[in-house]
């Protein structure tokens, strides 16, 4: 960890890092309810200064800063009004800096004129307290000149970033950040955001929107696909430039009189908006230069008990996770279609008890919490900080490690997990997520002496691999390698034992996979595979593959993630529901500076994908390829990688005879139609 090269001032406190002084910079601050992290770091013992602006544009409103008792909280007036080209009245941070504060929590992008601006005062000022940057840009972009070199600065010098998306964590990675990326979502508070009672809808329903209102926010879809029913209603909160534009498509679609603006809302008369809807949408468009970052709104309206229905678009997914609908961006008919499933009364009751057991992950105290152990990080001693090991560090002894955590996903007959189990001999301790909340498979569980978390739902493998990630954490035990172990896989405990060496022996790997073979036979399982790119794609669509062996990631049957690599890249992403979540990981990880490595073991693993349709585990395999290729190569790469498969297929299809053609023709329709699209379809 590299976050400056000077030292540290001791903290308030000769213990350590008890009561840091911290100075944060938020220009977001004007909105009271967003001090409620500053209220509950102050409450977790930080002594938090905080730096406001004095105006600022929330929601199409101008808003002016009351302090509303927050005695913590300085206004300092701005120039400009860009969220990255704007200047602080740099007097009241300069009269912070003199104060020395023991961490500089800077809340703006790291391309920003304002973190520059404050940077600069920190060196004018002499201080050498660590500092922090913030970032939500989740798409890759190039700054021009000075802009990329604030940035690249500003991420070199950086102790950590936090991060409200995954891909952002992962954007200021390879942007050159050296220190800590952690995701921290913002969050709110379940006693200003609190379900109503209510039954599900009935009569007239009413779909509400809040945010600005402007093209890319998707509004005009929104509008055509309520004003399709006589008996939907549409509550606007929030304000923005295309007002005008969407009263005259209400009129000219002759719903004016469902269409209704209530203009800017916070606080509690907002949490009573959301309270009076049925659903709540977010139908943002993805633009070349924007994407949505967290969607704070869907995590609002979860806790208020309303169903949400958002986009396939940027954060959206990843925070809704499976307590929400999610409809394809821009499309009237797939938005009417999700709207009519979430107001459907058995649907609406599934996803409102989902949305409030979603929402309690995102609660500011829990926010805070997270915040405060990074500050903590970030001033003890460097002996005692959970990060990367150094370049060149020796390598530790597998018996210095703690024992693995092992980790699988069950879903459906129990019989494999039996078998799986018994494998394991009791030799380590083992999570078993049940997808399919069987009372068989929680038997099977305690018959073997593991824990058994019930996922309440098919939660997908990120979605219960990330659920037992979590139940480590909360029981300290995050500190230990993972053991991916499929229920149709078996490795012994030699095996396991011989990976976690692998993994010791070389302190730059974040996963060791294990070498595999059929159950009963001695036919290998092929273990290495390389990355999905576009251009892969058509070398296969050319029959040229055998060209394209790179060792890229290893299939994730048996695979031991490092504890280290975990902590830094953060869990699986759940937005691949089954298959490329490993790829997803192993790419990001490569990509930080991270190898992988198989380790030759006595494994088995029997496969068998989803099931006996082919159809199905088809649709599931490529639509996690079209979000894999959307989210590593964008939409261009994807459209290349789709061509390839399109072209590919079809030669095949027509030129081959028997089962081999009937697939060929099979690949061919679903990437013509859109995998994701023919996913969705399937349900």
């Amino acid at each position: 960890m590299a976050f400056d090269a000077l030292s540290t001032p001791a903290p308030t406190e000769t213990a350590g890092v008890r009561r840091p002084r911290v100075l944060r910079i938020a220009h977001h601050a004007v909105v009271s309810e967003w001090r409620q992290r500053e209220r509950e770091l102050r409450a977790l013992g930080a002594e938090v200064s905080l730096i406001s602006s004095q105006r600022w544009n929330e929601g199409g409103a101008e808003l002016t800063l009351d302090p509303a008792g927050d005695r913590f909280v300085t206004g300092a007036r701005t120039i400009g009004r860009h969220p990255s080209v704007f200047l602080y009245d740099p007097r009241p941070i300069w009269r912070a800096l003199g104060q020395r504060p023991d961490i500089i929590d800077i809340h703006e992008e790291p391309n920003s004129l304002a973190a520059a601006e404050v940077l600069l005062l920190r060196r004018l000022r002499g201080s050498s307290a660590p500092y922090l940057l913030y970032s939500a840009q989740n798409i890759r972009k190039r700054y021009p000149v000075p802009f990329r070199w604030l940035e690249r600065r500003a991420l070199a010098g950086a102790g950590a970033v936090y991060v409200c998306n995954g891909e952002a964590g992962e954007i200021v990675r390879a942007k050159g950040l050296r220190g800590i990326a952690r995701y921290l979502p913002l969050g709110l508070r379940l006693s200003l955001f609190s379900p109503a009672r209510r039954e599900a809808p009935h009569g007239t329903k009413t779909i509400g929107y809040v945010g600005r209102l402007e093209e890319r926010k998707g509004l005009a879809v929104l509008v055509r696909a309520v004003a399709r029913h006589a008996d939907w209603r549409l509550e606007l909160t929030g304000d923005g430039p295309q007002r005008a534009e969407l009263a005259a498509l209400a009129r000219e679609l002759g719903a004016a009189d469902r269409i209704h603006f209530l203009g800017f809302a916070s606080g509690p008369e907002l949490a009573q908006r959301y309270r009076a809807v049925d659903v709540v949408a977010v139908p943002s468009l993805p633009t070349p230069g924007w994407l949505e970052q967290f969607c704070r709104v869907a995590v609002e309206a979860m806790a208020c008990g309303v169903p949400v229905v958002g986009s396939d678009s940027g954060a959206i997914p990843e925070v809704l996770g499976d307590a929400g609908l999610i409809a394809t961006p821009g499309d009237v008919d797939a938005w009417e279609r999700a709207l009519a499933e979430a107001l459907e009364p058995a649907r609406w009751g599934e996803l409102r008890r989902r949305g409030l057991a979603r929402a309690e992950g995102f609660t500011w105290a829990s926010v805070a919490r997270a915040h405060r152990d990074l500050y903590d990080e970030l001033l003890a001693p460097r002996a005692l900080q959970h990060a990367r090991p150094a370049p060149g560090a020796q390598p530790t002894p597998a018996s210095a490690r703690p024992t693995p955590q092992v980790v699988v996903v069950a879903y459906g007959d129990p019989a494999p997990l039996d078998e799986c189990l018994a494998g394991l001999g009791g030799r380590f301790p083992v999570t078993v997520v049940d997808n399919s909340s069987l009372p068989e498979t929680r038997a099977v569980a305690a018959k073997h002496g593991a824990r058994y978390l019930d996922a309440g739902g098919n939660l997908g493998f990120a979605g219960g691999v990330n659920l037992a990630i979590a139940d480590l954490k909360t029981r300290a035990l995050d500190g230990a390698d993972v053991l991916l172990l499929n229920p149709d896989a078996h490795v012994d405990a030699v095996g396991i034992r011989v990976m976690q060496a692998r993994l010791a022996a070389s302190p730059d790997l974040a996963a060791v996979g294990a070498t595999q073979r059929e159950p009963g036979g001695d036919a290998p399982v092929r273990v290495w595979w390389p990355f999905p790119t576009p251009w892969g794609a058509w070398l296969e669509a050319a029959g040229l593959g055998a060209l394209n062996r790179r060792k890229g990631f290893a299939i994730g049957s048996v695979l031991l993630l490092r504890a280290e690599a975990l902590a830094e890249l953060g869990p699986l992403d759940t937005r691949f529901f089954l298959y490329a979540e490993e790829t997803d990981w192993q790419f990001r990880a490569r990509r930080a500076g991270w190898r992988i490595a198989v380790a030759d073991v006595e494994a088995t693993h029997e496969g068998g994908g989803t099931g006996g349709d082919p159809r199905v585990r088809e649709s599931h395999f490529y639509g996690s390829a079209e979000r894999y290729l959307r989210k590593h190569y964008g939409p261009v790469g994807w459209h290349v990688y789709r061509a390839a498969n399109v072209v590919g297929a079809g030669l095949r299809g027509a030129l081959l005879p028997g089962v081999r053609g009937a697939a060929a023709r099979r690949r061919f329709e679903l990437f013509t139609r859109g995998p994701v699209r023919v996913e969705e379809a399937m349900g």
